[in-house]
């Protein structure tokens, strides 16, 4: 069965949208859409005012009605959490047997055969099985969590992962507010400039400094309007990205800008 088609930037601007299963963790489900790129799309509560980033595969068909709000389906039930949405998963808890009455009789299927190992060391040797296999299940279980540990200190810890560097660090003095003019006064003229070509809702400047080894990103809605959004290496890698509120930041974006 194909999947539905990923809603597009213009489906969805200034058009208040709810969320259809609800995310959980987030009370209030009703959003707007600030911008997007190819993998991702930036929503901001209507509410609370917090922006958040949703990988574009969750976002399923919307609804043929918005009265009394647009639904956007999602392709996963997903949850809010540490600033990020994470696929749901449910827990499934198994109910425990029914106890047997004292003094029942054992069912046909309960009589077995004496295991080897009982043939050897007779009825003690049951109690010396169990516990050689609650020995190898804990072992088990202790090497994937020592595993599952290493895991997420790699994939979540700054300091684990691979960074690139450029020849100084001044653009760690760049915030998010900074415009083509604090650039400029910060780190001095740069040697070029130039705007990504064509038209679209999003304007990105580039301003180049490659005796330094580095090139800053602006982005905003129109030329007027463009803000710092990160720094690049010369193999186009993020350097440098804005955070914002609960987490949230521009790298994705940066690693999706097509060089230009």
């Amino acid at each position: 069965m194909p999947s539905p088609p990923v809603p597009e930037l213009d489906d969805l601007l200034h058009r208040a949208f709810s969320f259809y299963p609800p995310i959980i963790g987030i009370e209030h489900n009703e959003f707007l859409l600030k911008s997007g790129t190819w993998s991702e799309m930036l929503v901001e509560n209507t509410k609370t005012r917090e922006e958040i980033w949703i990988p574009r595969r969750f976002f399923g068909a919307l609804s043929k009605v918005d009265d009394p709000v647009m639904i956007v389906g999602l392709m996963r039930e997903l949850e809010y959490k540490s600033g990020a949405v994470w696929p749901y998963e449910r827990k499934v808890l198994d109910m425990p047997a029914p106890p047997k009455p004292a003094g029942a009789a054992p069912a046909a299927g309960d009589i077995r055969e004496p295991s080897a190992l009982e043939q050897i060391m007779g009825p003690g040797g049951e109690g010396t099985e169990s516990k050689i296999g609650k020995l190898i299940a804990v072992v088990f279980a202790s090497v994937l969590v020592l595993t599952t540990l290493v895991y997420v200190v790699v994939k979540f810890t700054p300091q684990a992962k691979p960074t690139f560097s450029a020849k100084d660090q001044s653009y760690l003095e760049l915030t998010r507010d900074d415009d083509p003019f604090a650039v400029a006064r910060k780190l001095g003229p740069a040697a070029e400039e130039a705007w990504r070509p064509g038209e679209g809702e999003l304007q990105y400047l580039r301003m180049s400094y490659p005796d330094r080894g580095f090139t800053v990103i602006l982005m905003g809605t129109d030329r007027k309007s463009v803000r710092y959004i990160g720094t690049l290496n010369k193999d186009w890698q993020p350097l440098h990205y804005v955070e914002f509120a609960r987490g949230a930041t521009t790298a994705s974006l940066l690693r999706g800008l097509k060089k230009f």
